[in-house]
C-alpha cells in the first residue's frame, strides 16, 4: 500500500468521523458517504465525500486514487456524479457491506487490452473518462445491486450475471444484460 494512500485514507477516515457532527451542529446534518473496496490492491475507504452541498477534495482525490487503473498505477478524478449515483445505490442496499471495485478507472491502454480479450468492452468506454464502474458485492446478487441502481433513473446499468458484476456509469439513462 503507498504511503500517498495511507494518508489520504488517514484523512478520509478523519473526514467520515468528524464532519458530520459540525454539520449536524449546525442544523441540517447532510452527508453522503461512500464504503469501497478494491480487491485488487487490498485498499479500502469509508468516507464522508459530500456534506451540506459541497464535496470534500481530499474525500474526492482518495476515491480516485482507489479507484484508479490498477494494472497501470494511473488515475484521474472520478465524476462526482459517478460517485453520487454509487453511494445512492449503496444506501438503497441498506448494508454496512462495502462495494467490492472490479473495476473505475482505465487507461486507453488497458481499456484496448480489455477490448481485444472481451467483445463487451465498449471502445469509447466511460471507464476511460472517469465516468464508470464495475463492482459487486458479497451479501446482494447482481440483480439487488442492478435493480436499486435502475431505480434511481441515472445513468448507465449494466447487469452481467455470468462475469457477476454490475457496471454503473453516469452517462445517459440506459440499461442493459440481465
Amino acid at each position: 500500500m503507498s504511503r500517498r494512500f495511507v494518508l489520504a485514507g488517514l484523512a478520509g477516515a478523519g473526514v467520515s468521523s468528524l464532519l458530520p457532527a459540525p454539520a449536524l451542529a449546525r442544523g441540517k446534518g447532510e452527508y453522503r458517504s461512500l464504503n469501497l473496496v478494491n480487491n485488487r490492491t487490498g485498499e479500502w475507504i469509508k468516507t464522508a465525500y459530500w456534506v451540506e452541498g459541497t464535496y470534500i477534495p481530499d474525500a474526492l482525490e482518495a476515491i480516485s486514487h482507489l479507484m484508479r487503473d490498477w494494472r497501470e498505477d494511473e488515475e484521474i478524478p472520478i465524476a462526482p456524479a459517478t460517485i453520487d449515483i454509487l453511494a445512492a445505490t449503496h444506501n438503497l442496499l441498506d448494508c454496512g457491506e462495502p462495494f467490492e471495485v472490479i473495476s473505475g478507472y482505465r487507461t486507453p491502454k488497458t481499456n484496448a487490452m480489455l477490448r481485444r480479450r472481451s467483445r463487451g468492452v465498449a471502445r469509447n468506454s466511460y471507464h476511460v473518462r472517469g465516468m464508470a464502474v464495475d463492482l459487486t458485492m458479497k451479501t446482494r446478487s447482481i440483480r439487488q445491486i442492478a435493480g436499486a441502481a435502475k431505480s434511481l433513473s441515472a445513468g448507465g446499468v449494466g447487469t452481467y450475471s455470468r462475469a457477476q458484476f454490475v457496471h454503473l456509469d453516469s452517462g445517459p439513462k440506459r440499461d442493459w444484460g440481465r
